[in-house]
C-alpha cells in the first residue's frame, strides 16, 4: 500500500509514468489543481497547497530515489506540480483568463527546462530529494515574478 501511495504522489497520480514529457504532462496535470483553487481557494490557500504538497513531494521522492540510480527520475513529477502553483500566486485577480494559464505554464516550462540560475544550482548540485524539488520551486518563484510584471504592465 505504501509504494501505491509513493508511487500516486511523486508521479502526480500516474502522469509521470508518460514515456515521453513526463515533465510537461507533470505541469499541465497541475493545471485543474490551479484552477480548482484559483476558483474556491484564495491566495494563500494556493501557498499552502504548494507547501504541503512539497513536503509530499520531497517525501514521496525520498522513497523512490533511495531504490534507484537516478537521483531525479523522471516519473517524478509532482516537483513540476508544486512550481506550477507557485507560478500563479502573485495574479491571483488574472486567474479568470485563460491566456494567464498559458503564459503562466510556458514560463515555468521555460525556466524548469533552460535551468538558470538557483534553478541550475539545485539541479545540479543538490543530488537529493531536496533539489528534485527546489529546482523546480526556483523555477516557479521566476515564473511567478515574471508572469507578474506582464500582468503588471499588459492587463
Amino acid at each position: 500500500m505504501k509504494n501505491v501511495i509513493v508511487n500516486l504522489t511523486a508521479s502526480w497520480f500516474g502522469l509521470g509514468f508518460s514515456p515521453k514529457a513526463s515533465g510537461t504532462f507533470g505541469s499541465l496535470g497541475a493545471l485543474p489543481l490551479v484552477w480548482l483553487l484559483a476558483a474556491y481557494g484564495s491566495p494563500t490557500v494556493m501557498l499552502a497547497t504548494a507547501v504541503v504538497l512539497f513536503f509530499a513531494g520531497v517525501w514521496a521522492t525520498q522513497q523512490i530515489i533511495r531504490t534507484r540510480e537516478d537521483k531525479d527520475p523522471s516519473v517524478v513529477v509532482i516537483d513540476e506540480v508544486v512550481g506550477q502553483c507557485l507560478s500563479f500566486t502573485l495574479v491571483w485577480p488574472a486567474l479568470a483568463d485563460w491566456r494567464v494559464y498559458v503564459l503562466g505554464f510556458v514560463l515555468f516550462r521555460f525556466f524548469d527546462i533552460c535551468k538558470m540560475g538557483p534553478v541550475k544550482f539545485f539541479d545540479s548540485r543538490v543530488h537529493n530529494a531536496w533539489g528534485v524539488m527546489l529546482d523546480d520551486v526556483c523555477a516557479g518563484i521566476l515564473a511567478a515574478i515574471v508572469l507578474y510584471f506582464v500582468y503588471l504592465f499588459f492587463c
